[in-house]
């Protein structure tokens, strides 16, 4: 599909602000048919899907009933878009405050409740401790507090799993527990094909 960017930009601006067009994003896939990301869900705006469609960058998968319309074009709108290019992912992921809290399952790795969580550094950084991904864990307030520096022994509390620095891949299977508020049924084939099946 060809077109120039005056279509592109007359087909979103039409609609924009109508409310019936902003709950259609589009699932993207890399070019294997598999998710670019899990966690979170890799999706676009139902506009970016559509520019990037104009711009022939991606392939339409699948397509939701609702359509678009510019003066010299109409189109359904892509609910699932696969890349025309493989993207490599990359084989570990950033170590950011997210990705931690998505290794440990949002949950405290003391106690083990969810919510309320901030980051402690099993060996204190006041004793030499670093922050890596082998020394730092999801903590909830209250634990975080009562282990204050000290190390475990000498605070009393144990580790539910030891920390340890997580693949892509792993952090990707981790993502797939935990799906967004918003699941149209066209992405379900392509969330969870490639899981293990169940004897």
């Amino acid at each position: 599909m060809t077109a120039d960017l005056a279509t592109i930009e007359s087909l979103t601006q039409r609609v924009q602000s109508r409310a019936a067009f902003r709950d259609h994003p589009a699932l993207i896939l890399n070019a294997d048919y598999r998710p670019l990301s899990y966690f979170p869900l890799s999706i676009w705006p139902w506009q970016e899907a559509v520019k990037a469609v104009f711009l022939d960058r991606v392939n339409i998968v699948s397509e939701y009933e609702t359509e678009v319309h510019s003066p010299t074009c109409t189109m359904r709108l892509p609910s699932v878009v696969s890349l025309r290019d493989y993207v490599q992912p990359a084989r570990y992921p950033a170590f950011t405050r997210f990705n931690l809290f998505l290794r440990d399952e949002f949950t405290c790795q003391y106690c083990g409740i969810q919510g309320d969580l901030t980051f402690d550094h099993v060996i204190p950084r006041s004793r030499g401790g670093r922050t890596t991904w082998e020394n730092v864990v999801a903590a909830c307030s209250a634990c975080n507090l009562r282990k204050a520096n000290h190390s475990l022994s000498k605070s009393n509390m144990h580790l539910r799993r030891k920390a340890f620095k997580p693949t892509a891949m792993q952090l990707q299977n981790t993502g797939r527990k935990f799906p967004p508020n918003h699941l149209h049924q066209s992405w379900m084939d392509y969330l969870y094909w490639d899981s293990e099946l169940e004897a």
